[in-house]
């Protein structure tokens, strides 16, 4: 994938922010793709519309006149996602007073594979990991009809991930551009401007600075963790244009691109310039603290990390678009994710569906998701919509973050989702590749492996037991 230059990202992005807008006059028009809360009966949901008896099997319609009215029960995972979906439910109740919604929390990674399978006690909607909506598509509707109205405003990546053989198999929530975040305080003291780390070379140069002042510390945080240091990875992937896979699932492992990535690590090893914890574990949360950690290059979620656990240093830490590969390059790259999917097994799909348009689409659910709410008195920052329309730089739906020393994460995080490369379909072996190449990262970053070597093992392991036998 060539590089796509910022100023080309803008103009692709006023595109779509004008597409938006005709978008809206078109689907007024033809009535657009949610049922009308004021004419229950007759209303028409849209080009997803067509009769059950005209709707291939396993693909998701909602017939013309269909009336919102039922029960249903929605998986989320426990916790302060779940708590700040909950309270989407009244605001979805005005618009549909005659639907009701059993919100449960659950151990997505527990439970839902073998309730897909075994057909029994199947939720109508459910949370799930991007990386796990390919491998989980066969027992999930085929969206690609409802999402129709909707497709040219969502952030392509998100698309990409969750789709398979040209289908989308999930409602895309969030979007989790990595970012650079850095100790303010010790990169004032090494006399670092953080506006000069353009490049991972700059990175490097400013680490070696860092670490001539501080010998003791290692300034690049890595990740010990397999599953996650291979979603790490393939952000700087994503990044670089690339990911394990290319379109038509063939790997790809063995290219520049990652030679480069994990050339850049094997560097950072060497040097003593990082080292690898636990994602939030002690060792994490004390090395951040103490000033052995000043630059973080994660995801946008790092900042409950901020939020939540630190001490001494919190206000200290800053947020900045991840250095480029090249000159020029993307300046932010896709780690982690999630969607929403509605199993075929479901008893009320459509009802599901209005309950995730209102989330994800419609200006009061995503306001009410992002927006201040008990939970997060000054909003849901440990993401961004993928939907296009809700990302005004100029909009924020949620507050400057204290613990960020007040800064507007909101600025940079939306910046970054302009930076963001496309995708590629999601492999439905994805997570099982962590037993090669997430494990062979953690022994390139424990000295023992090399870059060549790291490719060469993963992509032998990957092809035989995986590629092959799907």
């Amino acid at each position: 994938m060539g590089w796509v230059h910022s100023t080309q990202r803008r103009g692709r992005r006023a595109a779509l922010v004008s597409g938006a807008v005709i978008g809206v006059v078109a689907l007024a028009a033809c009535g657009g793709p949610s049922v009308s809360a004021g004419d229950e009966s007759s209303a028409d949901p849209g080009s997803g519309t067509t009769s059950a008896t005209e709707a291939p099997e396993g693909v998701l319609t909602v017939p013309a006149d269909f009336a919102p009215e039922g029960e249903i029960t929605i998986w989320d995972r426990s916790g302060d996602l779940f708590q700040v979906f909950d309270t989407v439910i009244a605001r979805f109740n005005e618009k549909y007073p005659n639907i009701t919604v059993n919100h449960v929390a659950v151990d997505i990674d527990a439970k839902l594979s073998n309730t897909l399978i075994s057909g029994t006690d199947v939720p109508d909607g459910t949370f799930v990991d991007d990386s796990k909506v390919s491998s989980l598509s066969e027992y999930l509707y085929d969206l690609s009809e409802v999402l129709a109205p909707y497709q040219e405003d969502i952030v392509s990546q998100k698309l990409d991930v969750t789709s398979n053989d040209g289908r989308f198999y999930g409602v895309p929530w969030d979007l989790d551009p990595g970012l650079l975040y850095y100790r303010a305080s010790i990169l004032e003291a090494a006399g670092i401007d953080p506006d000069s780390i353009a490049t991972y070379d700059d990175l490097l140069d400013a680490a070696r600075a860092i670490k001539e002042q501080n010998p003791d510390s290692t300034p690049i945080r890595l990740e010990s963790g397999a599953y996650l240091g291979q979603m790490w990875l393939e952000m700087f992937a994503n990044q670089d244009g690339t990911s394990m896979v290319d379109a038509d699932g063939n790997l790809r492992l063995d290219s520049p691109e990652y030679e480069q990535i994990l050339g850049f690590l094997q560097t950072v090893v060497s040097e003593d310039l990082g080292a690898k914890v636990e994602y939030m574990s002690p060792t994490d949360i004390a090395s951040l603290d103490d000033g052995t950690f000043a630059f973080v290059p994660w995801a946008i979620w790092w900042d409950y990390v901020a939020q939540q656990n630190l001490t001494t240093s919190q206000g200290d830490w800053r947020a900045m678009l991840l250095p480029a590969w090249s000159e020029g390059g993307a300046r932010s790259g896709a780690m982690g994710g999630s969607s929403f999917a509605i199993p075929k097994d479901a008893e009320n799909p459509e009802l599901a569906w209005l309950f995730y348009e209102f989330l994800v689409f419609d200006e009061q659910g995503y306001t009410t998701v992002y927006g201040p709410n008990d939970i997060y008195p000054g909003g849901l920052n440990t993401s961004i919509p993928s939907y296009q329309p809700a990302l005004d730089p100029g909009t924020p739906l949620y507050e400057p973050i204290d613990a960020l020393g007040g800064q507007d994460l909101w600025a940079v995080a939306t910046t970054a989702a302009d930076e963001m490369p496309g995708s590629v379909p999601t492999p439905s072996w994805w997570p099982s590749a962590v037993d090669y190449l997430g494990n062979n990262l953690q022994r390139l970053l424990d000295g023992t492996m090399t870059p060549d070597e790291v490719i060469a093992d993963s992509t032998e392991q990957i092809q035989t037991n995986l590629v092959d036998r799907n």
